[in-house]
């Protein structure tokens, strides 16, 4: 019924339409009318209010800000209880010679352009958790702040750190300030793991799923080592265009730790043991 319902607010001559996978909270579905493919996302408004809202803001930047591929929006809203986001269809393609390196130089084209401050112009989501963004003058006060802080203070609460775990991460946050090189606030995708990617049929990269902000954009290089998916090339690309600064590697771990931390308020398991092991590492 909501489908219907949407596909009716849009006033689209649907020819046929398909389910198709949408990640771990969305339904998703393939439109296709007489003059274009669409994809169209679904979720409950109540439940992640303004979600799709967020996510159109943040494909608009990537879309007026990085050389990469970003699906066009063409509508988001609201109709009932169920919130919707309508995109163009992207048709996937093979990767081609220098496919990879391109997207690694995009990339670091993306990361060259210097914001004012940390942070965003309102709090988005990352996967279905609400990503704060209040703005912060510096690197370490932002990623305390709005990024370790938070999330450890829920895993405490539910019960999956103790005392211990939150004082080992207030006495890393305090070194935070010696851990990262100085670098301006740039435009981050935000969450760019393997499945936020594709390569279109023309051999160009696409990305899509973003939980822009303004940060470090070490963090954004760890997403990618995080869950692989990411070849030698990327990293060549992008070390041509925008050479990182030395010890990146070795800060790896510590980039890491705001998605690992995410995962573990989201799902458990083994991220928490992982989350609590990068802080015992560097505090």
């Amino acid at each position: 019924m909501a489908l219907s319902s949407i596909i009716h607010s849009l006033d689209l001559n649907v020819l046929d339409q398909k389910a198709v996978p949408g990640g771990d909270i969305n339904e998703a579905h393939w439109l296709k009318t007489q003059d274009a493919e669409y994809f169209l996302k679904l979720n409950n408004a109540g439940r992640y209010t303004g979600m799709f809202e967020q996510e159109a803001k943040g494909l608009n930047t990537l879309r007026s800000a990085s050389s990469l591929v970003v699906p066009i929006v063409i509508r988001h809203g609201q109709v009932e209880d169920e919130q919707y986001l309508l995109l163009e269809w992207l048709h996937k393609g093979s990767v081609e010679k220098n496919s990879m390196q391109n997207f690694g130089a995009a990339l670091a084209t993306q990361h060259q352009q210097a914001q004012s401050f940390f942070g965003w112009h309102e709090n988005n989501f990352i996967g279905s958790l609400v990503q704060l963004n209040n703005q912060h003058p510096s690197w370490h006060s932002f990623y305390a702040a709005c990024r370790i802080l938070p999330l450890v203070k829920h895993l405490v609460e539910a019960g999956n750190f103790s005392r211990s775990d939150s004082a080992a991460t207030s006495l890393l946050c305090t070194k935070l300030k010696d851990m990262f090189p100085e670098e301006p606030p740039a435009l981050l995708h935000g969450d760019l793991w393997g499945g936020n990617y594709l390569v279109t049929k023309n051999g160009k990269v696409a990305v899509f799923d973003p939980a822009v902000y303004y940060g470090h954009r070490e963090m954004d290089l760890g997403m990618t080592r995080l869950f692989g998916g990411f070849d030698d090339s990327f990293y060549d690309g992008y070390q041509l265009t925008y050479p990182l600064e030395k010890g990146w590697q070795q800060r790896l771990p510590l980039t890491q730790l705001y998605p690992i931390l995410v995962h573990a308020v989201l799902f458990g398991g083994h991220y928490i043991a992982s989350a609590r092991q990068i802080i015992q590492q560097f505090a």
